[in-house]
């Protein structure tokens, strides 16, 4: 059984594209909560070669019906050509927290 709740993560080049990412997905009720974490210095292997940059991470909560369109939208909206969509399951959560994830996608 896949659990109802989750945490995606996502990396985006600056502040503004992250606000406004986290604008749509709370818009379209696919997120209860988006949290930016600005600084960060990520190290990664692209294309054969080693790459350093400066990235914002997004903390989505959101349910796992949604995950298909909020991949979706992101896609739809990021300028890396292979953004990081990364889905973890919230096992356990405070149960007036998880129903207020679910008032704020829909459920």
């Amino acid at each position: 059984m896949q659990p109802e709740y989750q945490i995606i993560l996502n990396t985006c080049p600056d502040h503004e594209f992250a606000v406004h990412i986290a604008n749509v997905l709370i818009d379209e009720g696919l997120a209860a909560c988006v949290n930016i974490v600005p600084g960060l210095t990520s190290i990664y292997k692209w294309q054969g070669k080693k790459e350093t940059g400066t990235e914002v991470l997004l903390i989505i909560k959101s349910r796992s019906d949604c995950y298909a369109r909020l991949e979706s939208t992101i896609t739809s909206l990021h300028p890396y050509e292979l953004p990081e969509i990364i889905s973890v399951p919230i096992q356990h959560g405070l149960k007036s927290y998880l129903d207020w994830i679910d008032n704020c996608t829909g459920k």
